[in-house]
């Protein structure tokens, strides 16, 4: 019978992982007592080596990308919103204030 399948929280994989940089057991020791994998421990541990480089990065030069994009999807939601209001009043003119049922 297969096992069902299992979603591990960030902690859990950032515990394995830091597990498995330290280096004192072997891949197959931490798939044992955590009960993973050992190529998703290695998965993991490759995952936090490459980024570590952004841990130690500046907030603002992410934080200036995050807002920019923040605020293009509000703008294209802003947008969608009025086009549906648009198109629900024009359907109203035309069908009454229920509608038409097909």
């Amino acid at each position: 019978m297969k096992r069902k399948r299992r979603n591990h929280s960030s902690e859990f994989k950032a515990k394995v992982a830091l597990a498995a940089l330290k280096g004192d057991r072997t891949l197959v020791e931490l798939a044992e007592q955590f009960d993973v994998h050992p190529n998703q421990i290695q998965d993991w541990k490759k995952r936090v080596v490459e980024s570590a480089g952004n841990l130690f990065s500046r907030g603002t030069e992410s934080g200036g990308k995050n807002d920019e994009a923040m605020q293009a999807l509000h703008a294209k939601i802003g947008q969608l919103t009025m086009e549906n209001d648009f198109l629900e009043r024009g359907l109203t003119r035309i069908h009454g204030p229920r509608g038409k049922k097909w």
